[in-house]
């Protein structure tokens, strides 16, 4: 009766450890792309590519006669069509110009250089990102149950191999017992 038992258990671990990473293949490969690009977002933005381009103004009125119109005219001269949005003046001595796409043109001035900074979605990153950051309601009842999916598969990942050295109860609860240390370690030193 117990060996039934054993291997009734076994049938429905094997099940569900398979079709649940099945299912879930696609969603843990995202999560995990995303998860590994925003450990990074001190080295680089994870969403966004920013670019910055620098050139010199050669002809700039005094502050106080910069207007919509100039700042129009401003940005034609540079290569930048319809995408005026606004301007102020962050300093006294600086034009901070914004585009309609997002970016910026700041200008000095006094030296009247300026740069221009363009910003784009960073393709794939932004899009799993935007996942990874939970955006609506009913993303979050699939994000619980992915959850729960995943530490479904892992428990019944430990129960695959059930004899030999390669078993939970032999060579598995080393690799276990390192698999906890680290993050515990982790979390009392950082």
């Amino acid at each position: 009766m117990a060996s039934n038992a054993t291997n009734i258990f076994r049938k429905w671990n094997r099940i569900i450890h398979r079709d649940f990473g099945y299912f879930f293949f696609g969603i843990t490969v995202i999560y995990c792309i995303s998860g590994i690009a925003v450990n990074h977002k001190k080295d680089w933005n994870p969403n966004y590519n920013i670019r910055q381009k620098s050139f010199t103004v050669t002809h700039l009125l005094p502050r106080e006669y910069i207007d919509d119109a100039f700042v129009k005219t401003l940005l034609k001269s540079i290569g930048i069509n319809k995408d005026y949005k606004k301007f102020y003046f962050p300093t006294s001595n600086e034009l901070r110009i914004f585009l309609k796409t997002g970016g910026s043109v700041t200008i000095n001035l006094d030296t009247k250089i300026g740069y221009i900074e363009t910003i784009s979605k960073r393709s794939f990153f932004y899009e799993f990102n935007f996942l990874h950051y939970n955006p609506g309601k009913w993303w979050t009842w699939f994000s619980d149950i992915f959850s729960g999916a995943l530490i479904l598969i892992s428990i019944s990942g430990l129960f695959i191999i059930a004899k030999g050295k390669n078993s939970l109860t032999r060579r598995g609860v080393w690799f276990i017992i390192a698999g906890l240390v680290l993050p515990i370690l982790a979390m009392f030193l950082l």
